[in-house]
């Protein structure tokens, strides 16, 4: 496959005007193609690989919250990076997600060609079903090189998407206590 998505870019090149054996670009095509395959690579992942069986049993009840856990995807509309953090929590019923594992969660879908709306759904819908939690909450902020670096260059815009379920959704408490703790530093 790489050796495929290398002869696609080398036709891109050309495609730009530029001589891909000139010595700059002589091992471009497969260094692209090595790269597009390492921002990609949550497709080969599935959340039971990336959770490998890190759920512990808990008795408390209580948010649990991992915040600015940082992420890079790629937007599905030019191929350009988003870059941001997301801001996960959820509430237990028995079931703790080791700590790593939400990171991971957060890539496993970033890693894939992704707009950021679905991507803090798909996060939220994935902790929620590992862990069966009363509630599941995701907000994602991100800067979009589509957005910097061609068409509107708008430099210091941000985007902010939340999911928000279960527990979080009904009780306005809740997701009060969500929003004020992941922007306390």
């Amino acid at each position: 496959m790489k050796d495929k998505m290398a002869e696609h870019f080398r036709e891109i090149i050309i495609d730009l005007g530029e001589d891909p054996n000139r010595e700059g670009l002589l091992d471009t095509p497969k260094r692209a193609a090595k790269a597009m395959s390492y921002l990609c690579q949550g497709y080969a992942l599935s959340l039971e690989d990336v959770v490998s069986g890190a759920l512990f049993a808990s008795d408390t009840d209580e948010m649990v919250i991992v915040r600015d856990i940082e992420l890079y995807s790629l937007c599905e509309h030019h191929l350009l990076p988003f870059i941001g953090k997301a801001h996960v929590a959820y509430m237990p019923t028995g079931k703790v997600l080791g700590l790593s594992k939400v990171a991971r969660i957060v890539d496993l879908f970033a890693r894939r060609l992704q707009i950021q709306e679905d991507l803090t759904k798909q996060i939220a819908n994935a902790v929620h079903s590992i862990t069966q939690a009363a509630g599941v909450a995701v907000v994602i902020e991100a800067k979009h090189m589509c957005m910097m670096m061609r068409g509107v260059e708008k430099q210091n815009s941000v985007m902010t998407t939340s999911v928000m379920l279960g527990a979080f959704r009904e009780s306005a408490n809740s997701r009060q206590e969500f929003l004020q703790l992941i922007r306390s530093k």
